[in-house]
């Protein structure tokens, strides 16, 4: 058993080391501007040194290979680590969260889900906004790395249909890993500033443009005030459109197409269907609204797109209330909590290419029950789809349901409402922060929860980032034999 945990301590341990270098960021940012709250990042940043130097030490060895099981634990622990350091500095701050609000603000931040239990953002120190945006930041980044790397090795996720690399864990991928390592990471970084720039152009305060190009990239959603994105004009609302929907495509493709410098990249049967599913969603609330609403068109168009874009790439920033807009409206924005954006992009959500897969998958079935003899294969981009592949994506589905029920049920035994149950499991294990109903909704926060219910969300959150298959096969006895 400690052969098995000795790589897993010693990946988390440099994990560790990195959030100590990023919890310096808003201990020297307060410090410049003379906030007293640097100082609990100090100290968090400390800790966070500490037990990474000590995780180092125990699985420190000269050599080692990961296993499938090891890599299964490895992609819990990491991601279950960062959320626990990243709610140190909210512990120690002059007004701490309990331990319970400070994990969720965490898991929430780092699984890039959005939701909050902090309310008055415009009056919250600096240091601790900017710690909040770095979270998702990283969390969009982690989530990538995580779905072109270690995801398609472990057979869970649907980066498998579009990588042309290498997805085993050997010596001869390592060279290829490190340059698709570097492609993501500059594509990653190049958008961000982009962002950044763009909101700051636009009019935003340098600080509001760089924390919202954080969590606008990352599909995060955090923001610096409560009243989300709804109190910039209308440019602004469309420059977070184009961001947002940048980080719901796969960012594999953009590193191709810096590569290739070739257009036909970006034919790729996903990333059409999730531009498509945009614009037709778009244009139907639109006209819905505009029929409805004597307002000017533009105007409508404007918060019809930034809001469905919002939701549909998880990232949960609101120009609005929605849920005012009337009953058509609030079953359109219920639906779009499901898809979510592109498979190796930083949004949640159950991802385009399953909802695809399912399609053709249908229509096979009913193809082979008017043609019982006849032999097709189905096929994604031109080439024919894997069994396992289609097995995985109907055991995810499976399970998504079954969680979900299962979420939902733990919710309203704990004594939260049906609709806060229901909705609040739902945005949970899709990672898109509110849910609906005057609790959770857009216009609310998760703060009035019970502690118990705000431990189960995390939890979820948690299982949505990873893809479900991840975090549930840890919990099967198979896993553990041997």
């Amino acid at each position: 058993m400690p052969r098995l945990f000795r790589p897993i301590l010693f990946v988390c341990g440099i994990l560790a080391l990195v959030m100590a270098g990023l919890l310096l960021a808003p201990t020297l940012y307060g410090y410049l501007i003379g906030d007293p709250e640097y100082r609990a990042f100090a100290l968090a940043a400390g800790i966070a040194l500490g037990f990474g130097l000590g995780m180092i030490l125990i699985g420190r060895q000269e050599r080692f290979n990961l296993t499938s099981r090891q890599l299964y634990l490895l992609t819990s622990m990491s991601w279950l680590m960062l959320s626990v350091a990243g709610a140190l500095p909210l512990l120690f701050i002059d007004h701490p969260l309990t331990l319970t609000d400070a994990i969720f603000e965490s898991v929430s931040g780092i699984t890039t889900t959005g939701s909050t239990v902090m309310s008055g953002l415009e009056r919250v120190p600096e240091p601790i906004l900017l710690w909040r945006s770095i979270l998702q930041w990283v969390g969009g980044l982690g989530v990538i790395g995580m779905a072109v790397s270690i995801l398609p090795f472990l057979r869970v996720g649907g980066m498998r249909l579009f990588q042309t690399e290498s997805s085993d864990w050997s010596e001869k991928s390592v060279p290829r890993f490190h340059e698709m390592a570097r492609g993501l990471l500059g594509v990653y970084l190049l958008i961000s500033i982009a962002c950044a720039a763009s909101y700051w152009l636009a009019g935003m305060t340098p600080f509001d443009a760089v924390n919202h190009a954080m969590t606008t990239v990352s599909t995060g959603g955090y923001a610096t005030d409560d009243r989300s994105m709804g109190r910039f004009n209308d440019g602004i609302l469309w420059i977070a459109v184009l961001f947002m929907m940048l980080g719901g495509m796969p960012f594999m493709l953009f590193v191709r197409l810096m590569a290739q410098r070739r257009l036909r990249v970006l034919a790729d049967e996903q990333l059409l269907g999730f531009v498509g599913i945009v614009l037709f969603l778009v244009t139907l609330l639109t006209f819905e609204q505009f029929l409805l609403r004597e307002r000017p068109l533009f105007e409508v168009l404007t918060h019809a797109a930034f809001n469905i874009v919002s939701i549909i790439t998880t990232t949960g920033y609101a120009s609005t209330d929605y849920t005012l807009w009337g009953q058509f409206s609030i079953g359109i924005f219920f639906l779009v909590t499901f898809i979510g954006g592109c498979s190796g992009s930083t949004s949640g959500g159950m991802k385009i290419f399953r909802f695809q897969l399912s399609y053709l998958f249908l229509a096979d079935q009913m193809h082979k029950l008017v043609h019982p003899r006849s032999v097709s294969a189905i096929r994604y981009n031109g080439k024919p789809i894997p069994d396992d592949i289609i097995a995985s994506a109907v055991a995810f589905s499976f399970l998504f349901f079954i969680v979900l029920a299962a979420t939902t049920l733990a919710l309203t035994a704990i004594g939260v409402d049906f609709l806060t149950a229901f909705t609040g499991a739902i945005t949970a294990l899709t990672n898109v922060g509110p849910g609906l109903g005057d609790i959770i909704g857009p216009a609310g926060n998760f703060a009035a929860l019970p502690d118990e219910a705000k431990w189960l969300l995390s939890f979820a959150m948690i299982l949505g980032r990873l893809e479900l298959l991840t975090v549930m096969v840890l919990l099967s006895p198979v896993f553990w034999r041997g």
